[in-house]
């Protein structure tokens, strides 16, 4: 369409003007960045091959630009190989100057990692991953390398591989948002993975295999991840070799950020878009093989009615099916295809579509309109009109009044408390007195119910959590109203309490209900000394079962210490055990396990396992062997037992040590030379499947050397991995020494734990 004469043309032509301008501004700054790009790649191959630091590097390269009288970027161009020489864009000027050099500005990006020695440089990504692949076959055995680019919407792109089959490939180009994939685990945390971490063993590419997951990051941001895979159990690296491989992770950082990003809308497009009364999106059919399989979403007009609140601009660049999976199967995708197919515009059409929140579904009636525009798709729709606030308002108001429930939320930093109607009403007070705070509950309720009062209070002001209690509200008048209060805590980003939110209700209205709360009193009673039984009955069960020290070895060449420590709280009594057992043929047992559960059916459990592994073991077979056929008991023991174990066999003829675990921590063996985490063998824990397979792994324990094992209740914590737990606490207890009581004991005083589990340790050290 032309725009005629008039005050419109005027307004549309200074649209255009403005749109234009902002394009040639983005194009300036997106060749700025390329050049910068190219100015770092030869920064790094100078440094490499001269043997400098890259600030010297980048003061060679500006040197030798001016004695050639080329642009720097022209120079770099050709040093790392760019057949075009420059990346400028018509009407941009060249970067003269270089990051790094004398007098120049200061730099933008880090400086490129400098490249393994022999490493081709190259600004092609699926070449550079190539020549990653080359160099870690040749120095570690590597099987595979993929790049993976962090996609707007919080998918994975599959940028670059090589070594993989080209089906899997395909398979895995893209990865949805929220898959807890190695590469993901990066893109959350920001930490590298190395092989053996439990993090890189997630399903990825090259399953089953062993793997190094590194962030790729270029002017402080993490863009992507480089993944190397080894056949399994992986190597061992060596620290030059993990710099090595950073390095070659720096190199593909700059590279995966010179790829371009999807085209933007076109002025006409953008003109368009923009000139819209209701605000649509911009959608880009995604093809495969030829045939439109998804569209991609380049643009949402500013105020675009998200079903589930989200802001337009977080949707750019994301995949239209998965950011509208319900809507999409329900007939919408089928819808838009026509048109895109047709070239037909789509008149407004009222339809039902669902919008998925989580779990939650939110179905909603839509006024749809699509349109061809320019190879693209112009797609708007208008959610049915909802009645007025005030009268909702009112009707909520009404509800509230006939459930006889009244919200109060309070900010106790602030002073600031806010009470919905009718709570004034329910404690007896004027509707113009001042609210109650809830940190005084207790002071307005019936003598014998504050102790159930304070407990609520407590839960939510100091551990965090949600919790109720019912209790009889005193009013002014002498009066009780029996009351049920919710109320939950809210937290900042750092976990600390900024306020507490909840509802009361009014329950005096039923006839029955002090009745029902004195019933409902004595069960509990009862059942709390049920449980006190029971829970009391469980430990004295454990500390029969696990004898506080470990049976005389005799001759076996180890000498051994143990400890079991019971939860703080009686009712975390679990099933967690320890073995220390001689073999009919001198060889030494040595088991720790955890059986999932608390109280008396985990000791129960626990007592069977303990007693089946024991038996299993005088036939002399190996720990897998051993694991296999301990599965088979738990999987037809009639209590369902699922459980987690380490079993290890130690032969003190030879001082070899063979382990298999069942989903169990590994074993820690100590020597003058530091902490070693042994290497974990596949195996699931035991009652989780039928004919379950146990990997068996061997090391040496030398004279003079400690092993350790023990159950999660040692290191576990809510705020970071067990290995860190495990890293932190075995640096900090330092050597074992000769007193192995000792060092057990100071284990348990400096453990990190917080989830008052029991815990189980044993200690053996070779003679």
């Amino acid at each position: 369409m032309t725009a005629g004469p008039g005050p419109e043309a005027d307004t549309a032509r200074a649209l255009a003007a403005v749109v234009r301008r902002l394009q040639r501004t983005a194009a300036r700054t997106r060749a700025e960045e390329r050049n910068r790009s190219l100015a770092d790649l030869a920064t790094g191959v100078l440094a490499e091959r001269l043997g400098v630091p890259p600030v010297e590097a980048a003061a060679e390269l500006a040197r030798l630009a001016r004695r050639a009288g080329v642009p720097a970027v022209t120079l770099a161009a050709d040093i790392v190989g760019r057949p075009d020489g420059t990346v400028g864009v018509p009407g941009v000027p060249d970067v003269p100057d270089v990051p790094g050099a004398p007098g120049a500005p200061a730099p933008e990006r880090a400086a490129v990692p400098v490249p393994a020695p022999g490493l081709a440089v190259t600004p092609d990504l699926q070449h550079a991953a190539e020549a990653v692949l080359d160099h870690a076959r040749a120095a570690s055995g590597a099987r595979a390398v993929a790049v993976w680019r962090w996609l707007p919407d919080g998918a994975l792109e599959l940028a670059a591989h090589a070594g993989l089959p080209a089906a899997e490939a395909t398979a895995w180009s893209r990865v949805p948002p929220g898959v807890g994939t190695p590469a993901e685990r990066v893109r959350s945390s920001g930490a590298e993975l190395w092989p053996g971490d439990r993090a890189a063993s997630a399903p990825s590419v090259a399953a089953g295999s062993a793997r190094a997951v590194l962030p790729l990051r270029d002017a402080g941001r993490c863009h992507g991840a480089l993944e190397v895979v080894w056949p399994a159990p992986g190597p061992s690296l060596a620290p030059a070799e993990r710099r090595s491989l950073r390095g070659l992770a720096g190199l593909c950082a700059t590279l995966l950020d010179t790829a371009d990003p999807p085209p933007p809308p076109d002025e006409h497009q953008a003109a368009v878009l923009d000139g819209l009364l209701s605000p649509a999106l911009l959608l880009e059919p995604a093809l495969r093989d030829g045939r439109v399989t998804d569209f991609t979403i380049v643009r949402a007009g500013e105020g675009f009615p998200d079903p589930l609140g989200r802001p337009g601009s977080s949707l750019e660049g994301a995949s239209f099916l998965e950011t509208y999976p319900a809507a999409g199967a329900g007939g919408l995708f089928e819808r838009l295809l026509r048109v895109h197919e047709s070239g037909e515009a789509l008149p407004a059409e009222r339809v039902r579509l669902v919008f998925r929140d989580g779990e939650r579904a939110l179905p909603a009636t839509v006024l749809l309109a699509a349109a061809p525009l320019g190879g693209r798709l112009l797609v708007s729709w208008q959610l049915e009109m909802r009645a007025d606030e005030g009268e909702q308002a009112a009707l909520l108001r009404q509800a509230q009044r006939l459930a006889r429930v009244a919200g109060f939320e309070e900010y106790p930093a602030a002073g600031r408390i806010l009470w919905s109607d009718g709570l004034a009403e329910l404690y007896g007070l004027p509707a113009d007195s001042a609210p109650v705070p809830f940190l005084h509950l207790a002071r307005y309720a019936h003598r014998d119910d504050q102790a159930a009062v304070r407990r609520l209070v407590d839960t939510v002001q100091h551990r965090h959590r949600t919790s109720s209690a019912v209790f009889r509200l005193a009013r002014p008048d002498g009066t009780h109203r029996y009351t049920r209060v919710v109320a939950e805590p809210v937290l900042d980003d750092d976990g600390r309490l900024t306020g507490i939110r909840g509802a009361y209700h009014d329950v005096s209205a039923q006839h029955r209900t002090e009745i029902a709360l004195g019933a409902t009193r004595e069960r509990l009673a009862d059942s709390e000394q049920e449980a006190a039984v029971s829970e009391q009955l469980a430990l004295r069960l454990q500390q029969a079962i696990l004898p506080p020290a470990p049976p005389p070895l005799g001759a076996s060449g180890l000498r051994a210490a143990v400890r079991y420590r019971p939860a703080a709280r009686r009712d975390r009594v679990g099933g967690d055990w320890y073995d220390v057992l001689v073999l009919p043929d001198k060889r030494v047992l040595l088991a720790v396990g955890d059986v999932a559960g608390h109280g008396v059916e985990a000791a129960t459990g626990m007592v069977a396992l303990r007693h089946t592994l024991r038996g299993l073991a005088v036939t002399g077979a190996g720990p897998g062997r051993l694991l296999e056929w301990a599965n088979t008991a738990a999987m037809r023991d009639p209590g369902q037992v699922t459980a987690t174990v380490v079993c290890v066999v130690f032969d003190p003829a030879g001082g070899e040590l063979r382990w298999a675990r069942a989903g169990h921590l590994p074993p820690v063996r100590l020597g003058p030379d530091g902490a070693e985490v042994l290497p974990l063998p596949r195996g699931v824990l035991l009652g989780a499947v039928e004919e379950a397979a146990y990997e068996e792994q061997t090391a040496h324990l030398a004279p003079g050397e400690v092993l350790l094992l023990y159950t999660d209740g040692l290191v576990e914590r809510r705020d970071r991995s067990v290995e860190e737990s495990v890293d932190q606490l075995i640096r900090s207890a330092g050597a074992p020494g000769p007193d192995l009581e000792r060092y057990l004991d100071r284990l348990l005083e400096l453990s990190p734990a917080d989830t008052d589990d029991d815990t189980c340790l044993i200690a053996v050290q070779a003679e």
